[in-house]
């Protein structure tokens, strides 16, 4: 008979690899979607003759919805398995990107991004769930880790788009160019096993409407507390990010190609603070590992904000280097977000709580980006003092409300609780 140790350490199956590869796509191809948007706000309020806080309407509509499809895919991927509705997330997203790219008015622009949000906040909780579910626990926290960095990734996916390919096919072509994640659902459809766990989760009452009602009403406190940890989560991120371009462009006056080189490169801080701190939670715990994280980001936003008060004849080396180091720090924290979520989750909603609550979170943050180009505006065009004030807030508010909450490292998964 095998030792625990042995069986602890066995090598991942092609099944579990093919799941996080799969699921890292997904949700890599997700992000690269919806960060086309924030690229083109500039260029669409140009052709639509909207003012950019107009355009940035987009966002939060894509923001705001994404709870209405966590609740809903989610609910269908606990009743139905997790495998063949992260296909349909996939497929939905991937044309509704290219619909995008057909709207004839910013109110048939806003409609369409309104439900690929719904469409969006499906994907994240189902291949979350999916992934730590067929994993090991002792690899858990790595790959959050590298599951949550495909939202840079997409960031970075979609900066290089813009700076080789905008000049050249346009804010409409951009969209269009979304449609490519929809060849991922063969590679799922071929490659990807339902995790086990299905029978424990029928039994608790996953995938019924009063099951899940019951796991809810159990476990409102938890819940609370998670969706105001993911609001500030939120904000923390989007905050950082969406409203950067717009800031090199109309702020310094950079190019697209400058542009999109700076957000390539501050992505690739991203991604290698997902990495890192996804592999350290595994180590040191979940909550300690997002609190280093949040925190680490306080002493670069003024490199990150204010690159022409250090550097005023170049400035743009200097904003690369903040943003680098605040975007690993943000992307940091959120790398511990998908196995720290899924631990702590009820058995019988793990598909949909999740994603639940993160989009929750999402929703209550949504407005950030009109709130941002708000104050922006209302000072000279200030996007400095905007993406600085909510993003040094954002931190402070994750790492204490992070601190004082529960941790469940290495809990089963498919054990029932709750």
């Amino acid at each position: 008979m095998a030792s625990s140790g042995s069986i602890a350490a066995a090598p991942l199956t092609r099944s579990q690899k093919t799941a996080i590869l799969a699921s890292y796509l997904g949700w890599t191809l997700d992000a690269f979607d919806f960060f086309l948007m924030v690229f083109l706000v500039k260029s669409i309020s140009e052709a639509f003759g909207h003012s950019i806080k107009e355009v940035a309407e987009a966002l939060f509509w894509t923001l705001a919805m994404r709870p209405v499809g966590a609740l809903f895919f989610g609910w269908l991927a606990d009743k139905y398995g997790r495998r063949p509705i992260l296909m349909l997330v996939i497929v939905l997203f991937s044309l509704l990107s290219v619909a995008s790219g057909l709207a004839q008015t910013l109110g048939q622009l806003l409609l369409i991004r309104a439900v690929f949000g719904a469409a969006m906040g499906g994907e994240w909780g189902v291949g979350a769930s999916l992934v730590m579910e067929s994993i090991p626990t002792r690899l858990r926290g790595r790959v959050s880790g590298l599951l949550q960095s495909g939202y840079p990734m997409g960031y970075l996916l979609a900066a290089l788009v813009f700076k080789f390919a905008f000049v050249a096919i346009g804010w409409r072509g951009m969209f269009f160019v979304g449609m490519a994640p929809a060849l991922l659902v063969a590679f799922i459809r071929m490659g990807v096993e339902e995790p086990a766990g299905g029978e424990a989760r029928l039994a608790a009452g996953g995938g019924t409407i009063m099951g899940t009602l019951r796991a809810i009403g159990s476990n409102w406190k938890l819940s609370l507390y998670l969706i105001v940890l993911m609001t500030a989560f939120n904000f923390f991120s989007h905050g950082t990010m969406d409203l950067y371009p717009t800031f090199l462009q109309k702020q310094h006056k950079f190019d697209p190609a400058l542009t999109g080189l700076i957000v390539a490169f501050v992505n690739v801080g991203a991604i290698c603070g997902a990495l890192f701190f996804g592999l350290f939670s595994d180590r040191i715990g979940r909550r300690r590992a997002i609190v280093i994280a949040a925190l680490f980001a306080l002493p670069f936003i003024p490199l990150y904000a204010y690159g022409d008060f250090w550097a005023s004849g170049n400035s743009a080396w200097v904003l690369a280097i903040g943003g680098f180091m605040v975007s690993g720090a943000v992307q940091g924290a959120w790398s511990v977000v998908p196995a720290h979520l899924n631990e702590l989750s009820p058995i019988a909603i793990r598909a949909m709580f999740p994603g639940f609550v993160y989009q929750l979170g999402n929703l209550f943050a949504s407005r950030n980006t009109p709130i941002q180009a708000g104050i922006a505006e209302s000072h000279g065009n200030n996007y400095s003092l905007a993406l600085a004030s909510v993003v040094g807030i954002a931190a402070f508010v994750v790492a204490f409300w992070c601190a004082v909450g529960p941790e469940r490292s290495g809990e089963d998964l498919n054990a029932a609780r709750g």
